[in-house]
């Protein structure tokens, strides 16, 4: 159907009539930039957000602090520097990390390990 419109249109030598520019000229552009308002709201946002917070974390680390590494190791810093936090992570045994590998501080003590009962053969 539009392709026998078309090749009447063609053949009598009148082209197509286009619909006259109405409104503002930038109108086609709103869809996109709210498109991108939104993407900046729910995802740049709160991601930069998180990041300023644990900037912030990061450098207030301080001595005797209860820390969960990225690796899952928790530990108590003992020393730190600008780039590299030394945690004690049991008795005489201490573990250098690079600052950024400190995923949080840990409010509550980690949960002592359970030892396990070898049953004894009688």
């Amino acid at each position: 159907m539009l392709i026998q419109t078309l090749s009447i249109l063609l053949q009598e030598g009148a082209a197509p009539e286009t619909a006259p520019a109405t409104g503002f000229p930038g109108m086609q552009w709103v869809p996109i930039l709210l498109i991108l308002a939104i993407f900046y709201v729910v995802l740049i946002m709160p991601e930069r957000k998180k990041q300023k917070q644990r900037q912030q974390m990061l450098e207030a680390l301080q001595k005797g602090d209860q820390v969960l590494t990225t690796s899952g190791i928790y530990g108590t810093v003992v020393q730190s520097t600008k780039d590299v936090v030394v945690l004690q992570v049991a008795d005489n045994v201490r573990l250098r990390f690079a600052r950024a590998a400190i995923q949080s501080v840990v409010t509550e003590p980690a949960a002592a390990p359970v030892e396990e009962k070898v049953p004894s053969k009688a």
